[in-house]
C-alpha cells in the first residue's frame, strides 16, 4: 500500500572519518551536575549514596540541527542554552535490565550538543506541576556536533565541556562531575525503554545556563576532541 504522506528521513548525524548516524529517538538526562541542580533551585545529592533517581525527559529526533543555525523559537522571550555530552547507541540493547558496565558497551560514538530551553515556559509547567514538554521538545532545541567513534574518544572522566558565547565564557566542567555516567544513566534508562540502534542521550548540563537573543554566536568544546558552532537566527516569519 502506498504511503498517503511523505515517509519522514530521520536526522543523519555525520560521523568523523565517513558515514552518518541516523537518529532514532533522543534521550535526556535532567539534574546531573549538582551545581546546575543547585543554580535551578534543586536539591543536589550530598554523596553518590544519596543520589535518588535521575530525571528524563524526550525531545523529537527531528528537533536535531546539524548546521547550526537556529531560529529564534516562538513563545518565549527566556530562551537558555545548555551544553552536554551526548552519547550515541549503536546497537539494540536486549531485553531486562542492563549492568552500568554493560550499558557502556552499546555506545556508538559521542558528540556535544545543545539542550536549548524556554525557560520562562518551563517555570510555568514546575509551578503548575506540569510536564515541561513545551520547554524542551520544541523545533531546533537540539544542535548537534559530528560523532566521533567511542574508542577515540578515549576515557571522559578527564575531559572538560565548556561553551562561549560571543566570545565569552558561559560554562565549563569536566566530565568526571557528572553526578551519573554514561554507563550508569544507561542503565537507568534500560529500566524505563528498550535502547536501540539510534537512540541518544543527552547526557546534563554544568551550571552556568543563561539566556540567548537573536545575534548570539555559540561555540561549545569537548577539549581538543570535539567542537559545535551555533548562531541564534531571528525568529521564523
Amino acid at each position: 500500500m502506498a504511503d498517503l504522506v511523505p515517509a519522514f528521513e530521520p536526522p543523519r548525524i555525520p560521523v568523523r572519518g565517513g558515514g552518518t548516524f541516523p537518529v532514532r529517538r533522543i534521550h535526556c538526562v535532567g539534574r546531573n551536575f549538582a551545581d546546575h541542580a543547585r543554580e535551578m533551585g534543586a536539591r543536589a545529592p550530598a554523596s553518590r549514596e544519596s543520589r535518588g533517581r535521575p530525571v528524563f525527559f524526550s525531545k523529537p529526533a527531528d528537533a536535531i540541527v546539524l548546521d547550526g543555525r537556529v531560529p529564534y523559537p516562538p513563545a518565549t522571550g527566556d530562551l537558555h542554552h545548555e551544553v552536554e555530552l551526548v552519547a550515541a547507541i549503536g546497537r539494540d540493547a536486549g531485553a531486562g535490565v542492563l549492568a552500568p558496565a554493560d550499558a557502556a558497551g552499546l555506545v556508538f560514538g559521542y558528540g556535544i550538543g545543545l539542550d536549548l530551553t524556554r525557560r520562562d515556559l518551563q517555570a510555568q509547567a514546575k509551578a503548575g506541576g506540569l510536564p515541561w514538554d513545551i520547554a524542551k521538545g520544541f523545533d531546533h532545541s537540539a544542535p548537534i556536533s559530528e560523532l566521533v567513534h567511542a574508542a577515540d574518544a578515549g576515557p571522559l572522566e578527564a575531559r572538560t565541556l565548556s561553551l562561549e558565547v560571543n566570545g565569552q565564557p558561559r560554562q565549563s566542567s569536566r566530565l568526571d562531575r557528572m553526578i551519573w555516567s554514561v554507563g550508569e544513566i544507561l542503565h537507568e534508562l534500560s529500566q524505563l525503554y528498550r535502547l536501540r540502534a539510534g537512540d541518544v542521550v543527552f547526557m546534563g548540563t554544568p551550571a552556568g545556563v543563561a539566556a540567548l537573543r537573536p545575534g548570539d554566536r555559540c561555540v561549545a568544546r569537548l577539549d581538543d576532541l570535539l567542537s559545535l558552532d551555533c548562531v541564534i537566527l531571528p525568529p521564523l516569519s
